[in-house]
């Protein structure tokens, strides 16, 4: 069964509004990554001004509900307003229900990012529906965890 979980963006102060979120909160960040640890991607460069900015970051706050963000940066930064920073995000658990639920809600949205493998392991798309609202669909796919 998926669960829905807040996903924010925040235009360079991520890291900042979740360390007053956990002091809040309380608990342990699981994962934070920038987008300066990211492999390189075939003709593109990180902007060094973008390499320390939160690529990843999820904080517990119970067993069901992980509050999760990331800045924006490069190409993405342009379409940054207060307001536009919430998406839902949606964890499945398989790349069947990732599909059927992107194809789903995505049918008559607009699609910003293709289903596809990551790098993190995971089966990931995003786009806004035909309301407006932002979402992410994320299958971890057990086989393609990368080695820590």
């Amino acid at each position: 069964m998926a669960t829905v979980n807040v996903y924010l963006t925040f235009n360079g102060n991520c890291k900042e509004a979740f360390d007053f979120y956990r002091s809040v909160f309380g608990g342990d960040y699981p994962y934070v990554g920038t987008f300066g640890e990211m492999p390189p991607a075939e003709g593109k460069t990180m902007p060094e001004a973008d390499k320390d900015k939160i690529m990843h970051i999820s904080l517990p706050i119970s067993k069901e509900t992980i509050l999760m963000g990331s800045d924006t940066g490069g190409e993405w930064a342009a379409h940054f307003n207060q307001g536009n920073n919430v998406s839902l995000s949606v964890n499945t658990e398989s790349r069947a229900e990732a599909e059927k639920l992107f194809n789903g809600l995505s049918a008559g949205g607009q699609v910003t990012m293709p289903l596809a493998d990551t790098f993190w392991g995971a089966y990931f798309g995003m786009w806004t529906d035909k309301f407006g609202i932002n979402w992410m669909v994320n299958y971890d796919d057990p086989a393609k965890k990368p080695q820590q």
